[in-house]
């Protein structure tokens, strides 16, 4: 979807500041926010991919005005009251009212070392062969989807190289909206700078995206 989160190449927001040594949190609270998504997210009942869309239909004027975990807390609200964890009334009073949703798994503290060790593998097999191949060049295709897609607006109707096979992994524009996992190959693919930026663009830049087999045709 085109949202406040597909902000590459767009003009008005600054400079890109990294801070010096960044802690990994800025306040106590955001240690909560990260702990409390990770425990709603080990419930079972939505996948990473539907968390992202979550994070993405963000209001615009929130969502670039809100920190990094304020977005987290923001999309989890959403998710819970979807899937009947929470009701409307809880969320605006912050008391349990009446039974939700049973989640299918509880993320208790002893787990979670072995848990986070584990990850999230989302590589799948395919009996298909990748159809493209390292050194092809490729376009990728032009769509906007009101849907979620990992393929970014800069990077749309662009011609580009294939990089590498990363190999068959989970479709994130299906598996975001219970479609199901649907894999594809995903490859990384390579771009000149003057065929994202256009004219005077700096000729010493690449830029390269990982995008799954349907973003991409032969040229």
């Amino acid at each position: 979807m085109n949202g406040p989160h597909d902000l590459g190449g767009q003009h008005g927001l600054g400079p890109v500041a990294p801070e010096t040594d960044e802690p990994l949190f800025h306040a106590e609270w955001e240690k909560r926010a990260l702990g409390i998504t990770l425990s709603c997210g080990a419930f079972g009942a939505w996948t990473i991919d539907e968390s992202r869309h979550a994070r993405e239909n963000v209001a615009p004027a929130t969502y670039l005005s809100a920190s990094y975990y304020e977005i987290w807390i923001r999309a989890l609200e959403t998710l819970l009251a979807r899937h009947g964890f929470v009701s409307a009334a809880e969320r605006e009073t912050g008391q349990w009212l009446e039974q939700g949703a049973a989640p299918k798994r509880v993320l208790k503290a002893e787990m979670v070392p072995a848990v986070l060790a584990a990850g999230g593998p989302c590589d799948r097999p395919l009996a298909a062969p990748a159809a493209f191949r390292v050194g092809e060049r490729v376009r990728t295709k032009n769509f906007n989807p009101q849907t979620h897609t990992r393929l970014p607006r800069y990077a749309r109707a662009r011609i580009g190289t294939v990089e590498a096979v990363q190999g068959s992994f989970v479709f994130p524009d299906d598996n975001a909206h219970g479609k199901g996992e649907n894999p594809q190959w995903l490859y990384t693919v390579v771009f000149d700078a003057a065929e994202i930026w256009g004219e005077g663009a700096d000729p010493s830049l690449t830029v390269s995206i990982d995008a799954w087999e349907s973003y991409l045709d032969h040229t």
